[in-house]
């Protein structure tokens, strides 16, 4: 039986183990370049024996950032850094993994524990920000942002395809794009954030359109040995917007367009909906459960997953086909480890410089 310590094959690369560690901003950055901090942050969890390890959202360009701290994939200056640290990760055993993304109407935000409310030029952000609609998030500080036209769409588009060429030159063996959370891929796709009226909004194909010219977009020039994922909000949590239905028939589409992966998360487009998001240990899993037995895609479950049990379950139930872990990776960088010791896994390849501890 498939287990949490299966190693899972896609395209021409092996992951060694269903346990991947989670894009989760870092807001570390100057001027979008990679540091020493993430050396430390993304290469202890590759020793820690995850499989694969992302970085947090890499900005394709600047306005796409959700704060000045953000890390980017907009210039050839970032390629280096990230260099240097995804042959680490290869050398300590796992996959590199980047998040190519554009924050569109959340941008321009303070980092979290300066208060991350909306800034302004004075302040180190900057305007215009950019969305489907001159809507404006819903956070009463949020500014009114500039409605892209097809110009702006098709500099959007060949900036992810600039960001996935960056990405590929430094090493990165998995792309994902990020269509979740309220920024801007998925404003696109919620009817709450897009009420454009040309061929980028109204019906679901229209919605849909631009992550679907940007996946193919990208799946050309990818070389085909390395998987492309997607990471998408299942659902807003709001009634007549986007749901999982529309995530389905979404995941169809994506893997007729040869993407390899759902990763299923859900809300972010709407601050402060508080209950109405049934918040508990794997409260997502669900979608990603779905999205795999009715498309057929290999999906990645998210979400309060912390204990090497929950972990196992969910890959051997067959509600994913691996675990993205966040939080808890915060927490423990060696919580693969540890999840081998505890589920008494014998073959795991714990570092020789730290055997004497797990034996």
């Amino acid at each position: 039986m498939t287990h949490l310590f299966t190693p899972l094959q896609q395209r021409g690369i092996t992951f060694r183990n269903r346990i991947g560690v989670s894009p989760m901003c870092q807001y570390s950055s100057i001027d979008g370049i990679a540091n020493d901090w993430h050396i430390t942050h993304l290469v202890s969890r590759a020793i820690g024996g995850a499989g694969l390890v992302f970085t947090e959202a890499a900005a394709i360009e600047p306005e796409g950032r959700i704060s000045p701290s953000d890390l980017g994939i907009w210039s050839d200056r970032h390629i280096e850094n990230l260099a240097k640290i995804n042959q680490l990760i290869h050398q300590a055993g796992a996959i590199a993994g980047v998040q190519l993304a554009h924050a569109g109407r959340k941008a321009s935000c303070a980092v979290p524990w300066e208060g991350g409310k909306p800034i302004d030029e004075t302040q180190g952000g900057w305007r215009p920000v950019f969305a489907p609609s001159a809507i404006a998030f819903n956070h009463p500080d949020s500014p009114l942002p500039e409605a892209l036209d097809l110009t702006g769409i098709k500099r959007i588009k060949q900036a992810f395809i600039n960001g996935a060429k960056r990405a590929i030159e430094a090493g990165f063996q998995v792309i994902e794009l990020h269509a979740a959370h309220g920024y801007l891929l998925h404003e696109f796709l919620s009817p709450l954030s897009n009420q454009r009226e040309d061929e980028y909004g109204g019906s679901f194909e229209n919605r849909i359109r631009l992550l679907v010219e940007v996946a193919t977009d990208i799946r050309a020039i990818v070389p085909d040995r390395y998987p492309i994922w997607v990471r998408i909000s299942a659902s807003d949590w709001i009634e007549n917007s986007w749901d999982i239905e529309q995530s389905v028939a979404l995941a169809h589409k994506l893997k007729e367009l040869d993407i390899d992966a759902i990763d299923a998360s859900s809300g972010g487009i709407l601050l402060g909906l508080g209950s109405q998001i049934p918040v508990g240990a794997g409260y997502q899993t669900a979608f990603s459960d779905r999205l795999r037995r009715e498309t057929g895609i290999n999906t990645a479950a998210v979400g309060l997953i912390t204990s090497p049990e929950q972990a196992d379950h969910i890959i051997r139930s067959g509600q994913a086909d691996m675990v993205l872990i966040g939080r808890e990776m915060l927490r423990d960088p060696y919580w693969a480890a540890r999840a081998a010791k505890k589920l008494g896994y014998k073959e795991f390849n714990y570092p020789h410089q730290y055997q004497r501890a797990w034996f």
